[in-house]
């Protein structure tokens, strides 16, 4: 039988991840205070590095209709290439607050996201690294969002062979 594994590092501190990244998942924790999230109040925020430097956020915007509300992943990425169309995706980092309870545990993010992400690292032709944390706790950092999503769905499943 076949099996699937891939690695991923743990930090303690954000300040463990190198100053860009952490500045990075700084930007990410203070962005989830513009989140729209009145139904679940599990606000998320998502800071994308780019490769000329800037950083760029997105939150999740929730809506009556569910279906119609976006994530904060999707959200940074789609303001990162509406905004800088040309320019590499280095890094994102994601982090919650969660009325709920604790935010001390990774948020990873949910499958439409984990497709969209492979999607945009094929168009970045380079894997985007993800950097997860809740406010505290422990901080998990993941090479490429392929390897949350083994056996993607891509563009080279659409294309038609010559008969």
């Amino acid at each position: 039988m076949a099996t699937y594994q891939f690695t991923y590092q743990e930090f303690l501190q954000p300040e463990d991840l190198g100053r860009e990244l952490c500045e990075l998942l700084k930007l990410a924790k203070k962005v989830t205070s513009n989140a729209y999230a009145p139904y679940s109040n599990f606000k998320v925020g998502a800071a994308i590095l780019l490769s000329n430097g800037k950083m760029v956020q997105g939150v999740n915007i929730e809506n009556a209709s569910y279906p119609v509300g976006v994530c904060a992943e999707r959200s940074a990425l789609a303001s990162a290439i509406s905004q800088y169309p040309d320019t590499g995706i280095i890094a994102m980092a994601i982090s919650y607050v969660s009325s709920s309870g604790k935010s001390d545990q990774p948020a990873f993010p949910c499958g439409m996201c984990r497709q969209f992400i492979s999607e945009c690292e094929d168009r970045n032709k380079k894997n985007i690294r993800l950097i997860l944390s809740g406010t505290e706790g422990k901080i998990v950092v993941i090479h490429s969002a392929k390897d949350l999503l083994p056996f993607a769905f891509g563009g080279k499943d659409l294309l038609k062979e010559d008969s």
